[in-house]
């Protein structure tokens, strides 16, 4: 498979870990929007939410788990952060490996554009 993210969690592509386990990976965003920018993304390839079933949902809630983890000792849990997914080209989509984004150290307005 030629995919950017499972490149990463293989190691094949260097990135700067911030967890691992033996269902999710997440690092830091290379151009980051926020002083805190995370992506959180399944070990299991999953193209996105359009692709998330019975057999693989469980692993959603496991995202949101370790995010509220990873907010915690990142700094941004008590003054807040912004988890956000994009679907698709029109919703920004650029890598087809169901990912979450992780924004926080500043305030974030809007809508998000």
């Amino acid at each position: 498979m030629d995919c950017l993210f499972c490149k990463i969690i293989a190691g094949e592509i260097p990135s700067a870990k911030v967890y691992e386990d033996d269902l999710v990976f997440a690092f830091r965003d290379i151009d980051p929007k926020a002083p805190t920018h995370i992506l959180i993304i399944p070990k299991k390839h999953i193209a996105s939410v359009n692709e998330i079933n019975d057999e693989n949902c469980a692993i959603v809630g496991h995202i949101f788990k370790v995010a509220a983890e990873i907010a915690k000792n990142e700094g941004v849990a008590e003054d807040g952060y912004r988890i956000v997914t994009n679907i698709g080209e029109n919703g920004g989509q650029t890598v087809k490996h169901l990912h979450y984004h992780m924004l926080g150290g500043r305030s974030l307005q809007w809508p998000p554009g």
